[in-house]
């Protein structure tokens, strides 16, 4: 009977189809691990009372806090070069039975420096009445540049905070329950190159026109003798007041002179 041989490569193929189907478990949660994950889109129910512990907000998140009057509320978001922010408030007051008179709210932007970035278009500061309901405010900020000089408080890119406060009400309102509601929207734009260009000139180019020079006359012009004994004769300008006062305190220094002496030359005569 013969002998069965085998091929040398059959080892390698069976290895090889071992090794295929140990990897098909896997391949369950290399697929798993590639779905995206869920954007940070939530909606911000918290704000910071200060600078340092302000909330931090992406544009385009929605934010929905609730505080009590009289409370400073802190938000910040990130600005990058060539954008323009614009900031949406709206604020749901306490019914009017337990309101005593109108109320004043105020938004402020700050940039990094803790400098007051003020507001190009909207209503930063809005007063409501007795009975309203709701207060909105909005601000436009300017938009954010590459670069600024030292002493100007250009935006420039970096952290920037919101600050919502009420800056008029009564006393007796301090503490009731309201509902902020903010939004921030970033619109992007062209950063401004460093290098760029004036379009048309600050001043208007003027043309007055050509002008002719004037011809010289010899014969008005003055000799250099003529000018140089003119010159000489304006410097004395005799006589003048100054000399008379000159002359006339020379003449009273001697005479004050003279007479001092006189009375001083023999002093012992007086006595003797």
């Amino acid at each position: 009977m013969r002998g069965i041989t085998r091929h040398p490569l059959a080892g390698l193929t069976g290895l090889a189809g071992l090794a295929f189907l140990a990897c098909l478990p896997m391949a369950g949660p290399a697929v798993a691990d590639d779905t995206p994950s869920p954007s940070p889109s939530a909606t911000v129910g918290t704000a910071g009372t200060s600078f340092l512990t302000a909330t931090a907000v992406d544009p385009g998140q929605q934010v929905r806090v609730s505080a009590s009057t009289g409370d400073y509320l802190y938000w910040s978001f990130d600005a990058a070069a060539g954008e323009t922010d614009r900031l949406a408030i709206t604020i749901t007051l306490p019914t009017g039975a337990s309101r005593h008179g109108p109320a004043t709210w105020t938004v402020d932007v700050f940039d990094g420096l803790r400098r007051r970035q003020p507001c190009t278009a909207g209503s930063q500061t809005a007063t409501a009445a007795a009975g309203a309901a709701t207060l909105a405010l909005h601000c436009l900020l300017r938009q954010v540049r590459t670069w600024a000089d030292p002493w100007s408080d250009e935006p420039l890119p970096g952290t920037y905070y919101v600050r919502l406060s009420a800056t008029g009400l009564p006393d007796q309102d301090l503490g009731l329950p309201v509902q902020t509601d903010l939004s921030i929207t970033a619109k992007k734009g062209d950063a401004q190159p460093d290098n760029a260009r004036l379009k048309a000139p600050l001043s208007p180019e003027t043309d007055a026109g050509s002008t002719t020079a004037p011809q010289a006359d010899s014969s008005a012009a003055p000799s250099a003798e003529a000018e140089r004994t003119g010159h000489f004769w304006n410097r004395i300008s005799w006589p003048s007041t100054r000399w008379w006062w000159t002359i006339g305190g020379g003449l009273l220094a001697a005479l004050a002179g003279v007479g001092g002496y006189r009375l001083t030359r023999h002093p012992r005569r007086w006595f003797s």
